[in-house]
């Protein structure tokens, strides 16, 4: 042991850190500040455009700092000051809802006048939501300020996202960063499984994502970078749509975890919460995809930046349908309350290790769900060839059944039996065989082969119907997450067991509304994007192989040519005598 003396000089440094713990946190916090503005001068000094995204980041974490600051000392005071205009509240809310309302009207009037197809998207937008009212448990007690507030959250980000300049190039390099993040997952598992068999096989390509995506979600929730991410949004949602703490803070978290994964975040209250609570936390985990599965479908090829903004959109939404299915008519406990504690350590995954559940899952379902597939399809080919129906399968049942649905998200008609056919699968299966087969479609487009074969198409339109797909299968309202939903929330809470198992089916319907509404949402503000000079493509083009560009550009040339000669053919007729 050491001496007495030897120990007080370590005793007096440890009292004086008690005595000015405050002080050195502030000089600590002081230092970092100092250091971190010093490095973020020299990083816009040296290539501004390179640090553009550090300029957003730090411009959104400046904003909620001083507004939590502002919130703090002076949020009671400014309160009092406004409390005299409590009288015309009401009266300013109604006005700004009508102008919202005409300027929205006003500008889909002048928008749809260039492209008239975009109305159908806005005929099967309407539809949706009057389905969903129509099966409402109490239509008289239905919030429309939540519901109202929550579509229009979800219009203004879809607007943002898919029609301004900013919010596209936002999201594409999100998108872009988030393929490049999935990229090093090659390094992990290329060591353990080698380069063949990653570049090669399924499981060792798409499934170590999730392993890697599972690990980088749990240190971001040991850090607390997620809690704050979660509260953030669900405070805006909460702020907006006067939802309770509890729903809202679960919805928001479906963003970035699963639907057994979000609940975590409120599982000390799911006891004390009402049947429209409830409804509002399945709904929330049924319309949406966690971030670690996202990964494998980008991992397919799916457009990244499609599917976050899928997952940003659908959080709205979902809030929003599951007051209009399932109203508030108890008195909840969570009402008033700005936020809740939230429960961290239950939140957080337990990183790699729950992953391998996770991917074992996965990949038992994909074996399961596919052969399964397969044997009904084989039975209903037998069926079919009794009655000279020849082909007959689940994928065709599908797209002649849904394709009236498939057609009012706004995809082509001719596009609609493939787009209903991924819906069935998505609905009937599930999302990841729905997005395996979405992916074909899109390689075979890619890869330049025919349209048509054979009477059948072999690939989705890029125009439209890509990406109302892409939107539409986002979420994991399928019949299979019914058992995952129910053994996930009865494990928090098993005396309300036979409760979530009468609230679980309207949850489910909701999901499956909520993902087909941001579709119709996606083919209203979507605006094709040009292809190209075809000369220049043509000029540098190698035709030792095929791609989509070539085989478009081939078409056009075509297309003109016949134009061109059916034209010359015309006026050749039209100069000769006696005509």
């Amino acid at each position: 042991t050491l001496p007495r003396k030897a120990l007080q000089p370590a005793s007096k440094a440890k009292n004086f850190c008690k005595a000015h713990a405050k002080a050195l946190r502030m000089v600590f916090w002081g230092l970092l500040g100092a250091a971190y503005l010093c490095y973020f001068i020299v990083a816009c000094w040296l290539n501004f455009q390179r640090a553009l995204a550090l300029v957003v980041i730090t411009a959104v974490v400046i904003f909620f700092v001083c507004w939590s600051l502002f919130k703090k000392y002076c949020g009671a005071k400014v309160l009092i000051l406004l409390s005299p205009l409590r009288k015309f509240w009401g009266f300013l809310c109604r006005v700004l809802y009508v102008l919202l309302l005409g300027g929205l009207v006003t500008w889909l009037s002048l928008d749809t006048a260039k492209n008239p197809e975009q109305l159908i998207s806005l005929a099967g937008f309407c539809v949706l939501v009057l389905f969903l009212f129509a099966f409402s448990k109490h239509h008289s007690a239905v919030s429309w300020r939540a519901v109202f507030w929550g579509l229009g959250l979800e219009f203004l980000i879809g607007l943002f996202i898919l029609r301004t300049t900013p919010g596209i190039q936002a999201f594409q390099w999100l998108g872009d960063q988030v393929q490049v993040f999935l990229g090093y997952t090659k390094a992990g598992s290329g060591f353990v499984f080698g380069t063949t068999l990653i570049e090669d096989v399924f499981a060792f390509q798409s499934l170590p994502i999730i392993v890697f995506f599972s690990c980088v979600m749990s240190i971001l929730y040991y850090l607390g970078v997620m809690q704050w991410l979660i509260l953030k949004i669900s405070w805006i949602l909460q702020v907006s749509m006067a939802t309770t703490p509890t729903e809202t803070l679960s919805v928001a978290g479906n963003i970035f975890v699963g639907q057994t994964e979000a609940p975590l975040l409120i599982r000390p209250y799911l006891a004390d919460m009402t049947h429209s609570e409830i409804h509002a936390v399945m709904a929330g985990g049924f319309s949406t995809i966690a971030g670690s599965v996202m990964g494998a479908y980008i991992s397919f090829g799916i457009d990244a930046s499609s599917l976050i903004a899928a997952s940003v959109m659908a959080a709205p939404c979902a809030l929003a349908m599951s007051k209009l299915v399932y109203p508030e008519v108890e008195e909840s406990k969570f009402k008033g309350k700005e936020s809740v504690q939230r429960n961290i350590l239950e939140a957080a995954s337990n990183g790699a290790a729950a992953s391998v559940g996770l991917v074992a899952n996965i990949a038992a379902n994909l074996i399961a769900f596919l052969a399964v597939l397969e044997f009904i399809n084989a039975a209903l080919r037998w069926f079919g060839e009794m009655v000279e129906i020849k082909d007959l399968s689940f994928q065709m049942i599908c797209s002649y059944v849904l394709m009236p649905i498939a057609f009012l998200m706004g995809a082509d008609w001719a596009d609609s039996p493939l787009v209903a056919e991924l819906l069935g699968i998505k609905i009937f299966l599930n999302e990841f065989v729905a997005y395996q087969q979405l992916a074909t479609y899109k390689k075979n487009r890619l890869s330049g082969l025919e349209e048509w074969n054979e009477g059948r198409k072999q690939w989705i339109s890029v125009r439209r119907a890509e990406s109302i797909t892409t939107f539409a299968l986002c979420g994991f309202a399928n019949l299979s997450s019914i058992g995952i939903m129910l053994g996930g929330l009865t494990s928090m809470v098993p005396h309300r067991k036979s409760e979530l198992a009468s609230i679980v089916l309207r949850a489910l319907l909701t999901g499956i509304c909520v993902s087909m509404l941001n579709s119709c949402l996606a083919g209203l503000l979507y605006v094709p994007t040009e292809m190209g000079d075809c000369v220049n493509i043509l000029s540098t083009a190698n035709f030792t192989s095929t791609n989509y560009a070539i085989y478009t550009c081939c078409k056009q040339l075509f297309s003109r040519w016949v134009c061109s000669r059916e034209t010359g053919r015309l006026w050749s007729y039209a100069i000769l005598p006696g005509d």
